[in-house]
């Protein structure tokens, strides 16, 4: 039995320098679209061919070519987060939180490959 239960969903999260001018890129050329930009939060997300898969973009001003991480959906981060610390899985620093939106936590596996697991709060409140 898996140490955590995942969700049906998994966005793929990219570093990038403008997400405006990157998802047009990827909605003119690979077909996505564009389910939405927060600005504040500095992310935007398009759906790709693929049921459960969206691809995630994060605007850095100096991006990592090649830093793609898989983010998982779970149904409650913290005890997600709690089963995977208790198995020994390594976490890089607190779960972030962006109210009404998101929770996520980075984690490595033994390679220290970066993973994270998110919590989706907009149905929450």
């Amino acid at each position: 039995m898996p140490v955590v239960t995942l969700e049906d969903t998994i966005t793929l999260a990219l570093s990038v320098r403008d997400r405006h001018t990157s998802a047009k890129w990827y909605a003119d050329n690979l077909g996505f679209e564009v389910l939405y930009h927060a600005d504040d939060a500095g992310w935007s997300e398009l759906q790709t061919k693929t049921v459960g898969v969206t691809l995630g973009l994060g605007e850095q001003s100096e991006p990592s070519p090649g830093n793609t991480v898989p983010v998982f959906g779970v149904a409650d981060i913290a005890s997600a987060r709690s089963a995977l610390e208790e198995a020994g899985v390594k976490f890089d620093g607190p779960t972030e939180t962006i109210e009404g939106m998101v929770s996520t936590a980075t984690f490595y596996d033994p390679d220290g490959n970066a993973l994270m697991i998110a919590q989706d709060l907009t149905a929450e409140g």
